[in-house]
């Protein structure tokens, strides 16, 4: 379990994926570095409790834990929060993070708070829209429509349907961590 004080290389650029429980950030790390068991996988949410990073090309992969529900005691939501927020308002140079938002519900309440915490600290930030391939074209048309009354300022926010298993968006987000790289 790391430390806030352990996290490693505060002045390196870190790219972050934050979300709810469940979203499917360690599937979609696991997609973006082409390796199976990069980042731990679980069916059952909240397996991901500590802060993870994984380097590529000079950046600093974040996989944060997820905020939600979770069976877990009040001291450990507790010890979670203070990491995630320890992370956010430390001076570690965030360049960019990835909140994941399940496309096949509307965003809870965790999830739009999260937002307006990110636009509200200013911190560069895209939608990946998770589980995309859970929905067909009609559906998934559908769904961006109503995201956009169910999630505030979405036409100014970067949003990218992906699918960690059939590998939609993938090559979208990549293109964007590799533009980043070279801004270095």
């Amino acid at each position: 379990t790391k430390t806030l004080n352990e996290t490693p290389n505060a002045n390196r650029l870190h790219i972050g994926f934050f979300g709810k429980r469940n979203s499917g950030k360690s599937s979609l790390i696991n997609k973006i570095f082409n390796k199976k068991d990069l980042a731990r996988v679980s069916s059952m949410p909240g397996k991901t409790i500590t802060i993870n990073f994984f380097d590529l090309d000079g950046v600093k992969f974040v996989d944060l834990p997820g905020y939600g529900y979770a069976k877990v005691s009040k001291s450990e939501k507790q010890r979670w929060s203070g990491l995630i927020e320890g992370y956010f308002t430390s001076d570690r140079n965030i360049e960019l993070v990835v909140m994941l938002v399940d496309i096949r519900h509307a965003p809870s309440k965790d999830d739009l708070l999260m937002i307006d915490f990110l636009i509200e600290t200013e911190t560069p930030f895209i939608i990946a829209l998770t589980k995309s391939d859970k929905l067909s074209n009609n559906q998934k048309e559908k769904r961006l429509n109503e995201l956009k009354s169910e999630i505030p300022a979405f036409d100014d926010i970067k949003t990218i349907p992906v699918s960690s298993k059939s590998g939609e968006g993938i090559e979208e987000l990549k293109g964007i961590f590799k533009d980043i790289a070279n801004n270095i």
